[in-house]
């Protein structure tokens, strides 16, 4: 969903949408981009456009740097990788923190994408003119972030486990979170919606491996 004024121009092949409150809703069958135009949502969305901003005053270079690493840290390799690692240890609890690993971060993946396909909000760096993200997009939808909801249902998935795992675990996904707005990857809605939904991704790993 992204943030747009209304220019009073017609709007070509868009379907319009009152959505109560002072709200309408542009749809673009084109891009396949949802725009709220006025009303409440449009405000709480000028907030999360505000605080994105506002993550640029703290951008320099070894930031930069330890942002990306973390969102690398983050995404589907990074997480396949730690997966099968802890599988090839041989040892039962290995494999149980593996099988653990796979099965939350599936549910998380599947989740967001699911609502990043319903919802098809713009990335940031498409819907404000002149923004410029500090790493590329894996694809064209911004709400939730995937990135997150992964990191946030392996904390949960590891909570409870020895060698400080929970912590470090979570730990690692607010860095992952963090990063993605840092990096104008990801509003920070995204990035909360995305981790209540690793919270209920990694509560259903932990009743799927036991």
């Amino acid at each position: 969903m992204t943030q747009e004024r209304d220019s009073g121009l017609p709007t070509g092949g868009t379907l319009e949408l009152d959505a109560g409150g002072g709200a309408t809703i542009s749809i673009d069958p084109a891009t396949a981009t949802v725009v709220i135009r006025t009303g409440r949502l449009a405000r709480i969305l000028s907030l999360d456009e505000a605080i994105l901003l506002s993550f640029r005053r703290f951008h320099g270079p070894w930031r930069t740097v330890v942002a990306r690493t973390l969102t690398h840290m983050g995404d589907a390799k990074s997480w396949t990788f730690a997966g099968v690692a802890l599988l090839a240890t041989g040892t039962q609890h290995g494999r149980h923190l593996g099988f653990r690993l796979g099965a939350a971060t599936l549910l998380a993946t599947a989740l967001s994408q699911a609502l990043k396909r319903s919802l098809t909000r713009a990335r940031p760096d498409v819907s404000i003119a002149g923004f410029e993200a500090l790493a590329q997009n894996p694809d064209r939808f911004s709400f939730p972030s995937g990135h997150t909801a992964a990191a946030f249902s392996v904390a949960v998935a590891f909570a409870g486990e020895p060698l400080g795992l929970g912590p470090l675990a979570l730990l690692l996904a607010v860095g992952i979170a963090l990063s993605r707005v840092y990096l104008g990857a990801h509003y920070p809605f995204d990035v909360g919606a995305g981790a209540l939904l690793g919270v209920v991704a990694g509560l259903a790993s932990r009743l799927l491996v036991s």
